[in-house]
C-alpha cells in the first residue's frame, strides 16, 4: 500500500482505517497512524500474532502506543490458539498499561474459540468485536457475525437481515470457496503457529492426510532427506 493513495477523510468513503503489524514493528505501524490521524480517519492497531509476542518486547511497544495517537488497539489471536485464559490475562494487561485507549479483539477459528474468546473480551469491556458473516475469513476464518447478534443483547442489531446474507451470498460461497474449523487449521492453532502450511496442505492432493500433516509439523525433520 502507498499512503499517498488514502484520500483526506473529507473526501474518502472511508471512517477508519486499521494498521496490523507485529510488536517489532510498532513504531512503524505508528507513524501510519500519525498520518491517517492527520488525514482526519479514526484509527485502529492490530498487533498480530501477541501468542508469539515476548513479554518485554509488549512492555517496550506500550510505551510507544500510549503516547501515540491511535484511537483503538487490538489484541489479535492471529493463530487461534489462545484460549479463555489468555485472552483474559491479555485484556488485563491491555486495559493496566494503555488506560488511555479503547480496545478491540480479532479472533481466528482453529479451535473453534473465536466466538466464546470474543465474548470473554466483551465481558472484560473490550468495546469493539471483529466478526465476519459466517465466520469467513482466512484459513479457519473469524468469529461469525451472526453468532454475536443472536447472543449480546440490548443492541441495536437484527438477526434477521444476517440471516438473508447467509442464504443468498454466503452459504452458496462457502461451497465454492473454503474457510472455517477444518483438521489442517485445527492442527496449526493447537501448535500455535501460522496456518500458512495449512493453507498449503488444503491446495494439495494431500488435503485430508491430518496425520501426514500432525508428524511433519511435530517432527521437522521428516521433512529433511538425508
Amino acid at each position: 500500500m502507498d499512503e499517498n493513495d488514502i484520500l483526506p477523510r473529507s473526501e474518502s468513503m472511508l471512517d477508519l482505517i486499521r494498521v496490523a503489524c507485529y510488536s517489532k514493528d510498532v513504531d512503524k505501524a505508528l507513524a501510519l497512524v500519525q498520518t491517517f490521524h492527520d488525514r482526519g480517519y479514526e484509527t485502529t492497531l492490530n498487533i498480530m500474532a501477541l501468542s508469539n509476542v515476548m513479554e518485554n518486547e509488549l512492555l517496550e511497544a506500550f510505551e510507544l502506543i500510549k503516547e501515540s495517537a491511535v484511537d483503538v488497539v487490538y489484541i489479535v489471536d492471529s493463530y487461534g490458539s489462545l484460549d479463555h485464559n489468555d485472552v483474559k490475562y491479555l485484556v488485563e494487561k491491555f486495559k493496566t498499561h494503555l488506560p488511555n485507549k479503547r480496545l478491540g479483539v480479532h479472533t481466528h477459528n482453529n479451535m473453534q474459540l473465536a466466538f466464546s474468546n470474543t465474548l470473554v473480551a466483551a465481558e472484560l469491556g473490550v468495546e469493539l468485536l471483529d466478526a465476519s458473516v459466517y465466520g469467513m475469513g482466512r484459513a479457519a476464518g473469524n468469529c461469525p457475525t451472526e453468532l454475536l447478534v443472536a447472543h449480546l443483547k440490548g443492541t441495536k442489531y437484527n438477526l434477521r437481515p444476517v440471516l438473508g446474507v447467509l442464504e443468498q451470498l454466503m452459504v452458496p460461497l462457502r461451497e465454492k470457496e473454503e474457510w472455517g474449523y477444518i483438521l489442517p487449521y485445527m492442527i496449526t492453532g493447537a501448535l500455535d503457529e501460522h496456518p500458512r502450511s495449512a493453507m498449503a496442505i488444503r491446495s494439495s492432493e494431500d488435503k485430508d492426510k491430518v496425520v501426514d500433516f500432525y508428524d511433519k509439523l511435530t517432527t521437522p525433520e521428516v521433512n529433511f532427506d538425508k
